[in-house]
């Protein structure tokens, strides 16, 4: 699936590109900051890491599952999944692409490892980042994200996000987060 979206950057939406998405959604759709209803809009509509976003509405920490990855010289990203420690329940999808050569020392190998969710690594390195929303998404999952998201086989929509995580004010990573219904 080839998703078609208006939104503010659309060099932004490649970020897609980068796996294929036809089992994870049956459709994306842009919708303004004041169309994301409760509990999705405190998830998702503000500058701050969703792995603190979710850790704080779920009251636990939060786990790293990497679905899949590529590493092209300094370009990198991965498909993830946020899920809760002790319990592994899914809590986040996401994609991210990162730009290594606006990254400080040490934070690369970290993000490679696959140890430890993005934000968490960024916070601990102290590297100063910014977090700037580009659009917001009403999300239908398709059949994988359904099953990561334990909805059996009925689609039950959700919300999202595209962003840039700017690191010592450079756009250093694209991220795409959608939150499990």
């Amino acid at each position: 699936m080839k998703p078609s979206l208006q939104v503010a950057r659309n060099d932004l939406l490649t970020v897609l590109d980068v796996f294929p998405t036809d089992e994870d959604f049956l459709s994306l759709g842009a919708v303004p900051s004041a169309g994301v209803p409760p509990p999705y809009h405190g998830l998702l509509v503000h500058e701050h890491h969703m792995t603190v976003s979710m850790e704080e509405f779920h009251g636990a920490p939060v786990d790293v599952r990497i679905l899949d990855r590529r590493h092209v010289g300094d370009w990198y990203a991965r498909k993830i999944l946020l899920t809760l420690k002790g319990s592994g329940r899914v809590v986040q999808y996401g994609i991210v692409r990162i730009d290594f050569r606006l990254c400080p020392p040490g934070v690369p190998e970290a993000i490679v490892s696959g140890d430890t969710p993005l934000g968490r690594v960024l916070i601990e390195h102290n590297v100063m980042r910014r977090i700037q929303p580009l659009a917001f998404l009403r999300v239908t999952p398709g059949p994988a994200l359904m099953t990561a998201f334990g909805l059996g086989n009925e689609p039950r929509t959700t919300y999202g996000r595209l962003a840039y995580i700017h690191c010592n004010e450079q756009p250093a990573v694209e991220v795409l987060e959608v939150a499990a219904p």
